[in-house]
């Protein structure tokens, strides 16, 4: 098989020894994913830390203000549950109906603007779509704060509808972006972080939060719920000084923008660099001039053959598994598992939740670099598998407490809380942004992961329904139902969801195109290098 064109990551073969082949002297190397990919790596070995790498970083920082606002926005209500002012005010409480019903409206409103993204992000750009997003945030921020001034609960909750519809915007528009304007050879740990700024937002959120609960009166719930408009105005503010997406820049016909784009921060400003010609190759074979992207109503892309159904089903999966494997509850009501555990005092809870976001924090950091070195499915399935085994001793732990009352055994439901914390944190934080916009072709990319905000909230409805209910009436009985169904989630990942890692997004077109594309994924091939880096060769391992 002759691919003179090909590319390879050195740092993910393995030497196998020499032959010869047409009398030249080659190297042996058994690699995983596409070759074009990996001679790039071996012609072209990127700098990460070039200057221009180091501004498209900055570039991307400013995406990850998109996970940090959802972060924020998302951990509010769960401190604000932990605060008895906040609760005398509306005569609510921090389980039950109630909680859900109030939670429930940041779903709704993120189901709500499915129909907007995909002309929010594919008609104006990446860069526009992040602006309307965080726009929204601010406008449902101003309708929260103002709520002390007409005691409205209903005010309130459509605040929170605003806010989950302008952060399913920002938060479809903003990984987009990120995926699409990294260098090939990093695109798996820069959109790995994205996720993991969900924490610093949740960060931000509980330590306001527990400051803020020393004021005391209504100060102590209004003030983390203005600072919402750092991240969102931030976004406001900066977001369209940024490069655009050089795929969005092609497929508008704007292909010498595109050029330039990946020249300067993909190159070196090198517009002959191996990395930029074979993109814009891929580009060009591979992007639809006049596809589905181009048209608002136009859905068809994500339906129209196995291929593309496949692509969406893996999507939504990692996106519903992500909210089912038990976090959705301790995100969410870690306050009333805490009461299942004896922990009922306001600011000893506001402690718990700053530690266990801080925690979480670091461990999904850890993740995002293991993402190229590890791959996406080894990640998943051990997270899956270790959350099953952790729930099993949480189950155990809790009916010990609800038993006997022990201290120890309050003190074991916490301290695997935290492991649980630290294990979902390694695999689905960072591939809960990561995995579902690479499975997606450019023209399924902004409406697929509309799809994908749409059922992370329906999923996001069940936990905001039912986990406080059933916390409320079968208490610790509730953590079975996690054991179980992670085990079947650990199933299906191992059965089912492909490997994209050592791949340009283009190049995930010939795994989905396989009659197994989990199979295809994982195979290793043999390869014969010569001596100017070139695959003369290859053949399955």
């Amino acid at each position: 098989m002759s691919i003179s064109e090909k590319k390879t990551d050195v740092a993910h073969v393995d030497r196998a020894g020499s032959f010869d082949v047409d009398e030249k002297n080659v190297d042996i190397k058994v690699v995983k994913g596409n070759e074009a990919f990996n001679e790039a790596m071996l012609k072209e070995a990127p700098s990460p830390f070039s200057l221009a790498a180091c501004i498209l970083y900055f570039c991307c920082l400013l995406g990850f203000l998109c996970s940090t606002m959802n972060g924020y926005d998302g951990s509010l209500l769960n401190a604000l549950l932990a605060n008895s002012h906040f609760k005398d005010f509306f005569h609510g409480s921090s389980d039950g109906i109630w909680a859900g019903i109030v939670a429930s409206l940041y779903q709704i409103g993120g189901v709500s603007a499915l129909p907007f993204v995909g002309p929010a992000v594919d008609g104006w750009g990446r860069r526009v779509g992040m602006f309307i997003g965080g726009f929204i945030v601010v406008c449902g921020t101003i309708i929260q704060g103002t709520t002390n001034y007409t005691e409205s609960l209903g005010q309130f909750m459509a605040g929170r509808f605003l806010l989950g519809f302008g952060v399913s915007i920002a938060a479809s528009a903003g990984p987009i972006y990120v995926v699409e304007v990294c260098h090939p050879a990093y695109r798996g740990v820069v959109t790995g972080l994205y996720n993991t700024f969900w924490f610093t937002g949740a960060i931000i959120c509980s330590g306001v939060a527990r400051s803020a609960l020393d004021k005391g009166g209504e100060v102590s719930w209004l003030l983390p719920v203005w600072i919402q408009l750092l991240c969102s105005g931030i976004i406001c503010l900066f977001c369209l000084l940024l490069p655009e997406s050089p795929r969005w820049l092609y497929v508008h016909n704007k292909p010498e923008a595109s050029k330039a784009m990946l020249a300067k921060y993909h190159g070196n400003n090198n517009p002959d660099s191996v990395w930029v010609q074979l993109q814009l190759r891929e580009y060009e074979e591979f992007l639809n001039m006049d596809g589905a992207d181009k048209r608002w109503w136009d859905y068809r892309a994500l339906f129209r053959d196995r291929a593309s159904c496949y692509r969406l089903a893996c999507n939504c999966t990692i996106s519903i598994f992500g909210q089912w494997a038990g976090n959705g509850l301790v995100s969410y009501f870690f306050a009333a598992v805490l009461k299942t555990a004896g922990v009922s005092d306001d600011t000893t809870q506001l402690n718990y939740i700053l530690g266990y976001n801080c925690w979480q924090f670091a461990f999904a950091i850890c993740g995002a670099f293991l993402v190229d070195r590890l791959g996406r499915r080894p990640l998943l399935l051990f997270t899956n598998i270790g959350c099953t085994v952790i729930w099993i001793a949480v189950s155990v732990a809790s009916s010990q407490y609800f038993a006997t009352e022990s201290p120890a055994a309050a003190k074991a439901v916490i301290g695997f809380i935290f492991i649980f914390g630290a294990t979902y944190s390694v695999g689905f934080t960072p591939l809960q942004a990561l995995y579902p916009v690479e499975v997606l072709s450019f023209e399924m990319r902004a409406k697929g992961m509309a799809f994908s905000n749409l059922a992370q909230n329906a999923a996001g409805l069940l936990n905001q329904f039912a986990w406080p209910v059933s916390i409320e009436r079968i208490t610790w009985k509730t953590y079975i139902v996690f054991t179980v169904w992670c085990a079947v989630q650990a199933t299906v990942i191992y059965f089912f969801i492909p490997e994209t890692k050592n791949r340009t997004l283009e190049e995930l077109d010939e795994i989905f195109a396989a009659e197994n594309p989990r199979k295809a994924s994982t195979q290793k091939k043999k390869v014969a290098v010569d001596q100017n880096a070139n695959i003369i060769t290859v053949e399955n391992a």
